[in-house]
């Protein structure tokens, strides 16, 4: 199975460590967990120029450096940036548990090296056997448990209980780049059986698209297409918070993307004042706590 979304991502989180001098995340494991994919990733994505960016004139390098800079990292980074500067804070309230859906190619559970919180990443069972090879081929070691499932399969939960997760200890999970590709019936219920395990006081952190054509959304739908993929749902931001709502979570925080550049791509574009990065138009973030 090619999971190109999963190794873009990857890719794209590794591109930005070995080339950025202010990276806006750091993820130092993902260009060891591409191993050779890193380099056919990069010549495949540097011969769609035209795709990307129609009126480019320049090298090769140059115009892979464009595509990752301008249409791939801001979304990849800033939600990254965004989530685990959650779940350090919420270490700190007492969160002894983190699950991660469609973790893909996640790295956190690679990269840290602290025995807490104990991670759990879900996804499909051939992406997790693919990610786990890859993990030992390149000499690395990860804590996470993996729950090979489906995410708009309601057994699930199950399926988490039953490798270790405890409902009874506080949690904190990221559904990032998930409720893009889930309808809106099955992105309600993918939360509805979340709050059904999640103490009270857990939280959850996500991106959605909101109801705006801008052109980054234009991009990404057709990027995603181009990887078999459709992007299925947008919302308003008084809708989300009222989908929530309704299955026990109250809205902490919700950042547009002005407040995302503020404060996760500042310390960037300062040192690169000439490579500005911006939150992408028509993507908001939420953290959200679990009431009852």
């Amino acid at each position: 199975m090619d999971n190109i979304t999963a190794k873009v991502s990857c890719f794209v989180r590794a591109y930005h460590y070995r080339n950025d001098p202010a990276p806006v995340f750091a993820d130092a494991v993902a260009s060891l967990l591409l191993g050779a994919e890193y380099d056919q990733i990069a010549q495949s994505l540097a011969q769609g120029i035209d795709f990307f960016l129609p009126d480019f004139h320049g090298s090769p390098e140059e115009g892979l450096r464009l595509i990752v800079e301008r249409q791939l990292a801001p979304s990849v980074l800033g939600r990254s940036a965004y989530c685990e500067s959650l779940l350090a804070r919420e270490q700190r309230l007492g969160c002894g548990q983190y699950v991660i859906f469609a973790s893909g190619y996640d790295t956190f559970a690679i990269r840290n090296s602290d025995a807490a919180p104990r991670v759990f990443e879900l996804d499909l069972p051939e992406l997790l056997a693919e990610k786990l090879e890859k993990t030992e081929k390149a000499g690395l070691r990860t804590q996470a448990v993996c729950v090979p499932c489906g995410l708009t399969d309601d057994a699930w939960p199950d399926k988490l209980t039953a490798s270790g997760f405890d409902p009874a200890v506080k949690a904190f999970a990221g559904l990032l780049g998930i409720s893009y590709y889930l309808d809106k019936p099955e992105f309600r219920r993918l939360l509805k059986n979340l709050s059904g395990i999640f103490c009270a006081g857990s939280s959850v952190c996500f991106d959605y698209p909101s109801a705006d054509d801008s052109p980054e959304s234009l991009t990404n739908r057709a990027l995603a297409a181009g990887a078999g993929e459709r992007m299925k749902a947008s919302y308003t931001a008084p809708e989300l918070e009222d989908l929530l709502a309704e299955v026990g979570f109250l809205v902490y925080e919700q950042l547009e993307p002005e407040e995302m550049t503020g404060r996760f791509f500042v310390g960037h574009n300062r040192r690169c004042p000439s490579r500005l990065m911006t939150a992408p138009r028509g993507v908001c973030y939420v953290h959200a706590v679990r009431t009852r």
